[in-house]
């Protein structure tokens, strides 16, 4: 079951709640779970954060290692 929704008060600038009104309705839902989506989206995003430090390190050897590669595969 999933907690009860708690009801909050905001502003916006009225050509953002004008666009997620109108993707509400081209996908037939409410704007409530647009925003909710958005929200959630949001917390994702910010929990995944930057990019770990051994990741870019692995990222950078790959590129030095197979730039060659990555560039004709790219064309």
């Amino acid at each position: 079951m999933t907690a009860p929704l708690r009801k909050f008060a905001m502003q916006a600038d009225p050509k953002v709640l004008e666009e997620v009104r109108a993707i509400a309705s081209r996908e037939g839902r409410t704007f409530q779970s647009v925003i909710d989506e958005a929200l959630r989206d949001f917390i994702d995003k910010r929990r995944r954060g930057k990019s770990r430090p051994e990741v870019l390190t692995a990222l950078g050897e790959s590129l030095a290692q197979y730039d060659a590669l990555y560039r004709k595969l790219a064309r």
